[in-house]
Parts: C-alpha cells; structure tokens; sequence
C-alpha cells in the first residue's frame, strides 16, 4: 500500500448515520479518530439534523440533503478554527446526529404526590399520570441540556432524564391556570391542551423540545378529599327534598321493613321542614312557634306540625290533609278549630 493510499485511509471522505432504531435521539458520528478531509460528503436523512462540536464548541448544524463540506458552508467552524484563508487542511470536530421526528406514546406520571393550591380544599396533594408526544426542535440545546456527550441517546434513557423534568413544568403549569381539583376529573383532554402553551415555552427554552400532545389519562387526590368531594356531591344531590323523601322510605323499605322506612321518613320530614323554614323571609328565627305547639325538637325543627306544614312535606294540598285528619287515617289531635300533628304520626302515616 502507497503512502496515498495509506493518507486517504486515514482521512474521513464521507458522514452518514442510517438509523435502524425507531429508539435513537442522538448518534455521535464514530471517527476512530480520523481526520475529516476538505470536500468530504456529509449526507443528513429525512427526520435527521447533522451538529458539529468543536472542542465542546457548536458549529455548523444542516438539516437533511447531501452537503460538500467546504469553506463555503461551514463558517461557524472555519471561525472557531481560526482559518484565515479558509478550510484547505483536515480537521478533527465530532458529528452528532439528532432525530427529528416525532417520538408519540411516551408515558410521565408523578411518583411522588404534588402540592398545589386549591380554591375549594386550599392545599391539595395530587397524583397524575399520563402520555406526551415530543420532537427536538432546537438542536444543540438538546445535546447540551438532554443528551450531553453521549454516543448513543435513546428513548428510553431519555424517560429516565426528563420525568422528574416534565413533572416539574406539569405542576408549575397546573398551578398557573388554577384549574379546581373539582373540575380536573372532567376536563381532562382540554385541560392538556390549555396546558401545552404553558409547558412548551420552558421545555423548548431550557431542553430544545416541543410537545404537540400533552395528554392526562388519570389525576387523583387522597382519599380525604375524595370523601369531601362524596359529601359535596350527596349534599347536591339531596336539592329536592320531595324526592329524597320518597327516596329515604323506599331505602327504609329495601334494608329494614317498615320500621325502618318510619326513621327515614321521619329524618326525611324534619329536613323538609328545615329546609321550608329556611327559605321564609327571616329564617327559623322568624319563625313563631304557635302557642298550642309542642316544644321545638333537638336542632330547631318543630316536632308539631299544622295541615299547612304536612301539606308541603307530602306535596298534596291543606285540604287533603285535613280530610285526612277528620277521616282518622291520619293521626291528630283538633284544639278548637284547628288541627295539629306530630312528625312521629306523619311517619307513621307514610309506612
């Protein structure tokens, strides 16, 4: 072998990466510590971006096609040379290439609860999980924040780096847009897309990525809250009390036979009869208690009630109770003209 041949052997005439993986960021072009002669091909693949580092300096960065390496198009590099009559001798500079496509399916989630302030529980702890999409859109960021000197990045190693990462951005982007835990659960797809402008700006200014999906499968708080959010929804769902009667009877029936259904029925009639007197002009302390009135059951809700009082508990008219009353179906007592019962006699007239 000639000395030429030998020369040439030593020298790097052409740079490519093929990439076999649908895992790689990040692939360090192996010189085996050859020189990269003047004119020497580079060809950079669709989805791929070919960097130059120059002792831990960023030079020249192409995108995809096939590119002759001369003066011309590496400026930044014939600078950090020192080239004062432009690139004639080889030279040793390392070649990264960086996968550009869209990497889909990746999963984050918090291994530890995050603490955020809520405007229902004030100071909530939340746990969340999820899927994101990403590409690298800033080059050398990316190696020099993410990837680092390594020669071969992959997806997995990138999971690792970046959980805690994108936790972090998660909850500070959570906590900007002051979104209610109460609402978290049934805003899920809009909630990742109100996030995604918050999230990117910080993940393409500190790593050089972009998330064009940012979705969250699953937010869970502790089983505290969750029982105060089981109370907020029992407490809604009694709003008629028409209905939760009917309701507590029908459960009273069902566990424990008419015994039962009478204590439902009768804690039914004294929430109805609160609730009634609640939404008088003055509340309950406007409400005079008759003089033939027994005395106010424990909490303030009368134990005696006129026609009036158990027409409204029953939903029927004044009339119809009275009717009642005077066909003995309906146990009462008449003072004069007027008649009065108990809550325990209504009850028991509802079994």
């Amino acid at each position: 072998m000639g000395i030429m041949d030998f020369i040439k052997g030593e020298l790097i005439e052409i740079i490519e990466w093929t990439d076999d993986s649908r895992d790689t960021l990040s692939y360090r072009f192996p010189d085996d510590d050859k020189e990269i002669k003047r004119g020497a091909q580079l060809i950079v693949r669709e989805s791929q971006a070919a960097q130059f580092v120059y002792l831990g300096q960023y030079g020249d960065r192409f995108g995809p096609g096939k590119h002759t390496l001369t003066t011309d198009n590496i400026p930044v590099l014939t600078t950090l040379k020192g080239w004062k009559y432009g690139f004639e001798s080889p030279f040793k500079a390392d070649v990264y290439f960086v996968t550009t496509r869209l990497f889909t399916g990746n999963k984050w989630g918090t291994s530890n609860p995050v603490m955020m302030r809520d405007q229902d529980f004030g100071i909530v702890r939340l746990r969340a999980f999820g899927t994101y999409d990403f590409r690298v859109t800033d080059v050398p960021r990316f190696l020099k924040e993410v990837a680092g000197t390594d020669n071969h990045f992959r997806l997995d190693e990138f999971a690792d780096v970046m959980r805690s990462r994108i936790v972090s951005v998660f909850s500070d982007a959570l906590a900007t847009s002051k979104v209610p835990a109460l609402d978290i659960a049934s805003r899920y797809g809009e909630l990742g897309d109100a996030l995604l402008p918050l999230i990117n700006p910080v993940l393409g200014a500190k790593y050089g990525i972009e998330m064009p999906s940012f979705v969250l499968e699953n937010v869970s708080v502790p089983p505290e809250v969750e029982q105060a959010i089981d109370k907020r929804s029992g407490m809604a769902a009694v709003g008629n009390l028409n209905d939760f009667v009917k309701y507590q009877m029908a459960q009273g029936f069902e566990k424990g036979g008419a015994g039962a259904a009478g204590v439902g029925a009768e804690m039914a009639i004294g929430l109805a009869m609160a609730q009634q007197m609640l939404n008088q002009p003055g509340g309950i302390a406007a409400q005079a208690t008759p003089p033939a009135a027994a005395a106010a059951a424990p909490g303030g809700v009368p134990e005696t009630l006129s026609p009036a009082d158990a027409a409204t508990v029953l939903g029927v008219t004044e009339a119809d109770v009275i009717a009642s009353l005077e066909a003995g179906d309906l146990k009462g007592k008449k003072i004069g003209s007027q008649w009065r019962l108990t809550r325990a006699q209504l009850a028991q007239f509802l079994q």
